[in-house]
């Protein structure tokens, strides 16, 4: 099966090819189970849209750089895309297509309208000033602007983006547009049309599916989270509250550890006073790598791709993993960690949470209306609860991994709709 991804990237194995070679190998798998055919595999496999674009940006200093932004649009057959911007200096066409893939898969599973897209700038957030960074942010949408719609596209922050972002990325759109229009963006600021209950969304989604996935009262459960950032703190502080006993974490600069539990609160107010997690007073540190072998109930890798590898998935002793970010598991951990008879909720379903209510929000903005936070709360809860429960069945009925059951029950919804809607000659 011959894939079409456009790139300007040398040909070596970036962390970036690395994960659309994973989305590539899930997707064939689910076509496997699925009898799919090669023609329609092949269209599955190929982006509708790729975009890159050079985007020019002058510094506090005067001087010009010029960094690569990308829009991919992997599938629109069952709605306008959706996919969030992502600024990292990491980022390149693969790892963009890659997880355009992924949310086509995931919007289906959890039954949203929409199709997956994403974006991306390749450059380092923290390295620009503020004015730099809206520069940057507002040519690279008129690079994009294009694609870009309420009806079309809709993006909403990642990785190095937030609510400000989008608020640049909804003006600038409506400055063209010659009127406000909230809804080409989720994850908005309250002021400008955003949803009450978005901010934590994806990390209320994975404590969701954590306690799903747990079977029983969580009292007591011991959980290590890599990565605390948006998604990774609020995660652990959720499953905190929930009652799980939180014993180690990690960002860039290294991993705590308090056997004993730590308190996640007063961890995330050291990390805002310092940055970071190391240094916390009440824990110990602990090596990026011993994070994922700690003696834990749930890890919640929730940070970048590709992070459990075959070098480290046999050295996992977590009975559970929960994948707070997207594609952390290659395809050979994959198989190592079941057979190990550790059990993966697969991203395209722990990590829905965040889509969720950036549905939510865009139907309140095309309908002008607003939902308390409750209500968000409560669809969010039925829509992940029912995901997971199909998942769950379809993995028992079929003798799947839950990571193959969700792939199995996404790409199908996708591919009966693009047969249902037929190929315009």
């Amino acid at each position: 099966m011959s894939v079409m991804v456009p790139s300007k990237t040398p040909a070596r194995i970036t962390p970036g090819r690395q994960a659309l070679d994973s989305a590539l190998h899930q997707l064939g798998q689910a076509a496997e189970h699925l009898g799919l055919d090669d023609g329609l595999r092949t269209m599955l496999a190929t982006p509708r849209r790729s975009l890159t674009v050079s985007v020019p940006v002058r510094r506090e200093d005067g001087r010009m750089d010029v960094v690569q932004g990308f829009r991919v649009q992997h599938n629109v057959s069952r709605g306008p895309a959706k996919g969030g911007i992502r600024f990292h200096p990491g980022t390149d066409i693969h790892e963009v297509t890659a997880l355009a893939m992924w949310m086509t898969w995931k919007c289906a599973l959890v039954g949203i309208p929409y199709g997956g897209a994403k974006g991306g700038v390749a450059v380092d957030p923290a390295a620009l000033t503020t004015r730099e960074l809206e520069r940057l942010t507002r040519r690279y949408v008129n690079e994009i602007l294009p694609m870009i719609g309420p009806e079309k596209d809709i993006p909403a922050p990642d990785v190095g983006t937030d609510e400000q972002t989008m608020a640049w990325i909804m003006d600038t759109y409506s400055v063209n547009a010659g009127y406000a229009v909230p809804g080409v963006v989720t994850g908005k600021p309250m002021q400008l049309g955003g949803s009450l209950g978005r901010a934590g969304a994806t990390s209320r989604g994975v404590q969701i599916a954590a306690l799903s996935a747990l079977g029983h009262a969580p009292e007591g459960v011991t959980v290590a989270v890599q990565g605390f950032g948006k998604v990774g703190a609020l995660a652990a502080q959720y499953l905190a509250d929930a009652g799980c006993k939180v014993v180690a974490v990690s960002d860039v600069t290294g991993a705590v550890y308090a056997p004993g539990g730590l308190d996640v609160a007063a961890l995330r107010a050291h990390v805002a006073d310092t940055g970071r997690v190391l240094g916390y007073r009440d824990a110990d540190a602990l090596g990026h790598d011993e994070l994922f072998e700690l003696d834990v109930d749930i890890l919640v890798p929730a940070a970048l791709e590709g992070v459990i590898t075959e070098a480290n998935a046999p050295r996992v002793r977590a009975r559970l993993v929960v994948e707070g970010a997207n594609g952390p598991t290659t395809p050979e951990a994959d198989e190592i960690l079941a057979a190990n008879g550790t059990v993966v909720v697969p991203d395209i379903l722990a990590n829905a949470g965040g889509v969720i209510v950036s549905y939510l929000e865009w139907v309140q903005n095309m309908q002008a209306c607003s939902w308390s936070e409750g209500e968000v709360g409560r669809r969010l809860r039925d829509l992940m609860e029912s995901a997971y429960g199909e998942v769950k069945s379809t993995a028992a009925e079929r003798g799947l991994t839950l990571r193959q059951a969700a792939h199995v029950i996404g790409v199908s919804r996708v591919a009966e709709a693009h047969q249902m809607r037929g190929l315009y000659p």
